[in-house]
């Protein structure tokens, strides 16, 4: 128990609670940026079993928060390198993979398994789809979320409180920190405040934050606790929905990409295929060598010629009309899509000053 000891001395926790730490399965939803640090403290303290629901890759762009992850990690699988990491941390833990996003078809076999769900993803649609199948199981969840310098953490379903949905009743509108910027703490004070969360209700200690939501803002060090009322409507959720919106258990997610990486795996030779969407007035003026052209209105009859498996690179002047493209090619079945973030605008002024600009 020497591995344990700072944290069985404290009045009021003790080998019992250790114990039912010990004993608990908890199910991590997401290991980026909120379920890293749930993972490392979970891991650390001595939680018995964790599974880990997640498909995505490590990217350069998610180093600066999600610390269980280094350079060499770039285009691993997360849930692969995350157990890897976290076993060297603790051996006594057992990890379940779950190599797949939630939805619709494995949401309640997987949270079946668990006494406690942990939500660290980044859509509404995965969380109002963690609500209603903890709602049918019967099972408590933590909920973590993040925005710009802001964070938020609840306990949903917990002894009748209140659920997701008597608070948040209908889906908002939110972009995810690949839109809006992160800053690297932020996720890692909130993912923490999440793991003590989950440890409070599998031991039974102090207040949970059910019927509660704890907002924090790091920039002016503010912190405030909202109380809301449960809706026992919530309570009588008898099967998950069809859909959960366009967000909903996506299990490909756009991802980004800057000049100078793109500049690297050019550089690499890397197998992915880079599109340029730009009109042929502009692609004639300045071009990345080796880019295809297939102008944004052309991208629907264009598509049975590119491959699905292959990574996608998409660019145009500024990043925006890419940014639309990337997401349409994600629906279309595209399995990792990229969007060159500056576009050829910032290729010119960080990459190639030679280029001829428009």
């Amino acid at each position: 128990m020497n591995r344990y000891d700072r944290q069985i001395r404290l009045t009021g926790f003790g080998p019992e609670k250790q114990e039912l730490l010990r004993n608990a399965a908890i199910l991590v939803v997401g290991a980026g940026g909120l379920g890293v640090p749930v993972l490392q403290y979970l891991t650390a303290m001595g939680a018995g079993r964790i599974g880990i629901a997640e498909e995505d890759t490590v990217s350069i762009t998610n180093l600066q928060r999600q610390v269980l992850y280094n350079t060499a990690d770039e285009g691993r699988p997360k849930l692969q390198t995350a157990i890897e990491r976290l076993q060297q941390l603790n051996p006594e833990v057992a990890f379940i993979p779950h190599n797949s996003f939630l939805n619709t078809s494995n949401a309640l076999e997987i949270i079946a398994q668990y006494d406690v769900v942990i939500d660290c993803s980044d859509n509404f649609g995965t969380r109002y789809l963690i609500n209603d199948a903890c709602v049918i199981l019967g099972k408590p969840f933590v909920s973590g979320a993040i925005f710009q310098y802001e964070g938020q953490v609840s306990v949903f379903n917990y002894n009748g409180s209140a659920t997701y949905r008597c608070l948040f009743p209908e889906p908002g509108d939110a972009p995810d920190c690949n839109a809006i910027g992160v800053l690297g703490v932020l996720p890692g004070i909130i993912g923490s405040y999440q793991a003590s969360e989950a440890v409070k209700v599998i031991c039974g200690i102090g207040e949970p934050l059910a019927n509660q939501l704890l907002t924090i803002n790091i920039l002016d060090n503010t912190h405030q606790v909202f109380s809301f009322q449960t809706d026992p409507a919530n309570h009588n959720i008898t099967q998950l929905r069809e859909t959960y919106g366009d967000q909903a258990c996506d299990p490909v997610l756009m991802q980004f990409l800057n000049v100078k990486e793109l500049n690297r795996w050019l550089e690499e030779g890397r197998d992915f295929q880079l599109i340029d969407v730009r009109e042929k007035e502009e692609w004639d003026i300045c071009r990345i060598e080796g880019a295809l052209h297939i102008p944004m209105r052309r991208i629907d009859a264009s598509i049975p010629g590119l491959s699905k498996e292959t990574p996608v690179a998409v660019i145009c002047h500024h990043g925006m009309r890419s940014k639309a493209v990337a997401e349409h090619l994600l629906k279309s079945g595209f399995q990792q899509v990229y969007n060159v973030t500056g576009g050829i605008h910032a290729w010119a002024e960080e990459i190639d000053d030679t280029m001829q600009m428009y």
